[in-house]
């Protein structure tokens, strides 16, 4: 009897914390849970962390992440409407708001990213295919100088919308949509735009013949201002060797008549000695070893050798 009774209580017990096990459960932070009972919904959506109960073995909780989610789309080429065809690189981010709703209307994760290609990838298309490129690729606030060599029909052109209102476009255009399957579309980004291979190949022959010639522009440009600049050295060093010149004739006049002034007063002082000395010059730059000169004795030349004068 007390055999039996044990083994009844601990079947009990058993019973119990299977029961417990099964009923209590754990909502991590971050996350929401749905309780479903029989694939049926039942209440309001769980949100707050923490400890819950259900009806065990009855009831079922399904897990959802509360925190923002990512969505990437694959790149797709996509005409603008200036007949430009690019690859356009978008990603969202997006969070389950009604987990309810979602639930019914979703049931998980992968099956929402695909319900988010289909209407992203629509939405995108739809807006670029409105704008063109240049409003693809710019953002609204743009003030460049210069346009892309793309484009030919315009050296300026304004900036109607821009990439960031043609995202914010996107954003609301699907925002209108996602809500009937429970989610929030946070916001939609252009993560790259890019051209097809036909239009890269013109885009860069474009982009380097535009170079060369403003390469080409420089180069002329700088030897226009090497002429000039060599122009106006030649021109100062010809100023500059003139007025040397006129400097070196003035101080060289000047020195020829203190010379022949000194020279004057030299002679006026004492005319013999002067004309003595005078003499003795000519005298050595007229003789030398191997000279013989014959002169008459009368000659003024004779008149220093003649020792009887």
């Amino acid at each position: 009897m007390h055999k039996i009774v044990r083994i009844f209580l601990i079947a009990v017990v058993v019973a119990l914390i299977v029961t417990a096990l099964n009923g209590f459960y754990i909502l991590p932070e971050g996350q929401q849970a749905v309780i479903t009972q029989f694939g049926r919904p039942v209440g309001a959506p769980i949100t707050e962390a923490g400890l819950h109960f259900k009806t065990p073995f009855v009831q079922e909780a399904t897990f959802f992440e509360k925190r923002i989610l990512i969505w990437d789309g694959d790149p797709n080429q996509i005409p603008t409407n200036d007949k430009t065809f690019v690859y356009l690189d978008v990603t969202a981010r997006w969070r389950i708001a009604d987990p309810l709703l979602f639930l019914q209307a979703v049931n998980n994760v992968t099956r929402a990213q695909s319900i988010l290609d289909d209407i992203l990838d629509g939405t995108v298309r739809d807006l670029v295919n409105k704008n063109d490129l240049v409003e693809i690729i710019r953002s609204s606030d743009w003030a460049g100088a210069e346009l892309a060599a793309t484009d030919t029909r315009k050296e300026r052109e304004a900036i109607l919308l821009g990439r960031d209102k043609i995202e914010a476009l996107i954003h609301d255009s699907a925002s209108k949509v996602t809500p009937q399957y429970g989610i929030e579309l946070v916001d939609v980004m252009f993560k790259r735009v890019n051209y097809i291979d036909t239009v890269q190949r013109k885009v860069y022959d474009r982009m380097i013949s535009e170079r060369k010639r403003i390469a080409a522009e420089k180069r002329s440009m700088g030897e226009g201002q090497k002429a000039e600049i060599m122009g106006k050295v030649q021109r100062e060093l010809k100023e500059i060797t003139s007025a040397a010149t006129r400097e070196a004739q003035e101080i060289k006049g000047k020195a020829d008549a203190q010379a022949t002034r000194l020279y004057a007063e030299a002679y006026s002082k004492d005319p013999e000695f002067y004309s003595f000395y005078k003499t003795l010059e000519s005298y050595q730059s007229s003789l030398g070893d191997n000279t013989r000169m014959i002169i008459s004795s009368d000659s003024q030349f004779y008149k220093y050798l003649d020792s009887s004068r």
